[in-house]
């Protein structure tokens, strides 16, 4: 019975980043989520209609990347309780269903077009993600990974959570039309008068950047067993993160954009975040909860009611690429970003009563 236990708690993990996901297709399917109307064709039609001659190879590329995790994550939360072959297709048939599902509401929408290839690109690439999985779970490294995890992170409610905030976070800050760690999309005005003269800098963008850093490095300081391993943990992070972003800026943005994201308001914010971070070291785990609740007030405060974040399509001038995937991707961006500190409340919630529970058996 504990065995089970144990593994049912490793799972919600897999649970919350499965809700998430779903989530991400949701939004990318059917964005702008506006006009609806009235369909003249039936999801019967369009199913049986001749493949699309128009589709094209990014097309399909694309559909298939966007499924291959949904599989791969539906696959491993089924494979706790069901034989490998059986999660496959119980995951590409769940991963078909919900594709048919967002091609007949985007029947509804004018700006989206509803396509049975799509469709069938989306089954492939859960079925790919799916085989991963199963392939995947057995083996001894995978095993090994997740009892390090058990090992490295607390134990007790909201943990499991608690990550999966940080692989959103993670999330957020990839986009590469947005500055490290800030949430103010850049514009190809700005990187113009970045290439001529001087722009005006804020010092209210290095304190969203601070505080955004600062939250990051609280949260972890909440998970981790050790607080040492924390200074690592958010190095490794943010060395990902800036990689990410240029990478990212390289395929995607025009060649004079391809640095825009590391400006002088972020650089700013990233050391005094740091220096912030390392001072939180030397709080008690339940002053962490008390200075994780008041940023995550002052960034909301900073983000909604000082700064001008609400233009994420003014940035699509810095891409060179201009396919709807991109207009959502940055749409997501700053939901992803928006909705992390609201979430965070929610996690300190559970990390309260979980660093209660500890200090009470303690005594």
């Amino acid at each position: 019975m504990s065995k089970l236990i144990l593994q049912d708690d490793r799972s919600l993990l897999r649970r919350y980043l499965l809700a998430g996901y779903v989530l991400m297709i949701v939004y990318a399917s059917l964005s702008p989520f506006a006009g609806w109307q009235a369909s003249k064709v039936t999801i019967v039609e369009v199913l049986a209609s001749p493949l699309s001659q128009a589709y094209t190879g990014f097309d399909a590329v694309a559909n298939w990347l966007a499924y291959l995790p949904l599989g791969m994550l539906l696959a491993l939360n089924l494979s706790t309780r069901l034989r490998p072959l059986h999660s496959v297709l119980l995951a590409t048939l769940v991963a078909v269903m919900l594709s048919m599902a967002m091609e007949y509401l985007q029947m509804y929408l004018p700006a989206r077009a509803s396509a049975n290839v799509d469709v069938l690109t989306n089954g492939v690439g859960a079925l790919c993600g799916a085989a991963l999985a199963v392939w995947i779970a057995p083996q001894v490294w995978f095993a090994r990974a997740t009892q390090w995890r058990i090992e490295l992170f607390q134990r007790g409610v909201g943990v499991d959570f608690g990550l999966a905030l940080v692989m959103l976070w993670m999330f957020a800050q990839i986009n590469p039309s947005l500055p490290m760690l800030g949430n103010v999309f850049l514009t190809e005005e700005a990187g113009r008068i970045a290439a001529f003269k001087p722009s005006q800098f804020s010092l209210w963008a290095s304190a969203a950047v601070a505080c955004n850093l600062l939250l990051i490095g609280l949260l972890l300081q909440t998970l981790f067993r050790i607080r040492r391993h924390v200074v690592a943990a958010l190095l490794l992070m943010l060395s990902v993160v800036a990689l990410g972003k240029f990478i990212t800026a390289a395929v995607l943005l025009r060649s004079w954009a391809l640095m825009l994201w590391l400006n002088g308001e972020a650089v700013l914010g990233l050391l005094a975040g740091l220096a912030l971070t390392g001072a939180s070291f030397w709080l008690p785990r339940p002053a962490l909860l008390w200075a994780a609740l008041l940023t995550s007030v002052a960034y909301l405060a900073l983000a909604a009611g000082v700064l001008d974040s609400a233009a994420p399509a003014a940035a699509m001038r810095l891409y060179h690429w201009h396919y709807g995937h991109l207009r959502n991707f940055n749409w997501m961006s700053q939901i992803a970003s928006a909705v992390f500190p609201v979430l965070l409340l929610i996690y300190l919630a559970w990390a309260h009563r979980r660093i209660m529970n500890v200090e009470e058996k303690d005594q």
